[in-house]
């Protein structure tokens, strides 16, 4: 991970990104919709998860913008759980609204208000943004003069309002409550990923790539590298200035050191899974001009404060390639990230990032058909959580039908067995050729926490993947062309 301006603002900026990240806010909460806005038939295929999802009940949302925003219904369905939790992280934050909020997450100029006196001041106000009784969901504004609420002092992650809710609420909270304490851990030490004090490991593969099967390999090819950047991290001056401002005790080094190896499975989890889908799907990295790969449904999540290098692990995953190229499209791809790209032949051994905020059926339209961007070889979606809304749906309904009908390798990835289940029927419905799912052996080790929901069970990002390649159900071209100027 490179290094990034260190100002309290952009410390800020990035601080919020990473601790309010609201895309799973919304996907491990809202209802998997049981009516399909499309009108396909049935399908024929058998389902291959034969586990229905559980249905959440939740409360419809309505946004002004026309484009359903996932970034935006996860900030907001935090109130179907907390009522007046979205409010104080505005107050906290220094914030009069959700546009404000958006614009400090896409890196725009200065909100009026925005910002902190200084690092213990700005930790604090981040820890108050957690303070609610985890079991009646009472906020610190709603309680009595005589009640307040204390620390769960096992993970220091979960708050009660008094000793009735925390006895009431234990037969759930001991099922998580060690691994919420990981959670506790690994959000404060994400402020490390903008210090700089946290570079990641970096340089050619000293092995075979195809013996990297998954994490503990890697760990094992990059063991001495390794090492020797943990033992600079705990010691370094920005460890001890967190520990300094964070109000709470410093955990032990072993403690410490395991939280950085779970963040650095984080922070690389989307470009080995992207080299994951090269290699699965048999993309051809070797191919004169270079390889292209297009991330759909990008977000802040994929793009906020990501820059030329981020991905240098995708290259050497494939030594000898001759050039990859990484482009996100997504309607909330950070303003600052989105770049110019070209269909120009790559320099052998590069990786080049790039992005375009927009839907991708329109990018599609736009960009690739005339020729202006390179046409994939491999499409990729984290997390994109199509199967939450109805609103999603429908936005994501006609890419997934454009990446079906034009038989492009696709790799989407999820959270969780749940969402692998209501993705995957999603996805047989639509006569989709699934050509392999499973467990995802470069899936972030850091667990994320429901934020407003904190006792239901940790998740890990891109947990589980899904690869399709065209139809279950072949079309003639005639009849792709006809379908395709009906509406895709």
């Amino acid at each position: 991970m490179k290094t990034h301006c260190t100002c309290l603002a952009c410390k800020i900026s990035f601080y919020i990104c990473s601790t309010y990240s609201p895309r799973y806010q919304w996907t491990a909460m809202a209802p998997r919709s049981r009516q399909r806005r499309h009108k396909k038939p049935p399908s024929s295929v058998t389902p291959m998860v034969v586990t229905p999802p559980t249905v959440v009940t939740s409360v419809p949302l309505t946004l002004s913008k026309p484009d359903p925003s996932i970034d935006a219904l996860g900030f907001f369905s935090l109130e179907n759980n907390v009522p007046g939790l979205s409010q104080l992280i505005l107050q906290k934050l220094n914030m009069k609204s959700y546009e404000e909020y958006k614009l400090v997450l896409d890196g725009g100029a200065s909100v009026s208000g925005f910002g902190f006196r200084c690092l213990r001041e700005m930790f604090q106000k981040m820890e108050d943004t957690f303070q609610f009784c985890a079991h009646c969901r009472a906020l610190p504004s709603g309680l009595s003069d005589s009640k307040v609420l204390r620390q769960c002092k096992r993970c220091r992650n979960v708050y009660y309002c008094g000793p009735e809710c925390q006895k009431s609420d234990w037969p759930e909270h001991r099922k998580v409550c060690q691994e919420l304490r990981l959670v506790a851990v690994d959000r404060l030490m994400e402020w490390l990923l903008v210090t700089g004090a946290f570079v990641l490991p970096s340089g050619p593969w000293p092995c075979v790539a195809e013996v990297v099967q998954g994490w503990d390999t890697w760990f094992s090819m990059r063991h001495l590298q390794l090492e020797a950047i943990l033992d600079a991290v705990l010691g370094s001056h920005a460890m001890n200035t967190l520990w300094a401002n964070v109000g709470r005790p410093r955990p032990d080094p072993d403690v410490l050191q395991g939280s950085l190896k779970r963040l650095l499975t984080d922070a690389l989890s989307r470009p080995l899974t992207l080299g994951l889908g090269l290699r699965a799907l048999g993309i051809d990295i070797g191919k004169t001009g270079g390889s292209t790969v297009h991330v759909v449904g990008a977000s802040h999540v994929e793009t906020f404060l990501t820059r030329p290098g981020d991905y240098d692990e995708l290259g050497y995953m494939f030594p000898g390639h001759l050039g990859l190229r990484v482009i996100m499209v997504g309607i909330d791809v950070s303003a600052d990230f989105t770049q110019s790209t070209s269909t120009s032949p790559l320099e052998p051994g590069t990786v080049q990032l790039s992005g375009h905020r927009g839907l991708y059926h329109d990018f599609w339209e736009e960009q690739v058909e005339t020729g202006q961007i390179a046409h994939p070889d491999l499409v990729v979606a984290f997390h994109p959580g199509f199967h939450a809304s109805p609103d999603l749906m429908e936005a994501w309904l006609p890419t997934l039908l454009l990446l079906r009908d034009y038989e492009i390798p696709t790799l989407i990835t999820v959270y969780s067995h749940q969402e692998l289940a209501a993705s995957l029927q999603i996805l047989v419905d639509l006569d989709t050729h699934i050509t392999a799912y499973g467990a995802n052996p470069f899936a972030s080790l850091k667990p994320e926490q429901v934020y407003s929901n904190p006792n239901k069970q940790p998740v890990y990002c891109s947990a589980y993947y899904i690869m399709f390649l065209g139809s279950s159900c072949k079309l003639d071209r005639r009849q792709l062309e006809k379908k395709v100027d009906g509406g895709v």
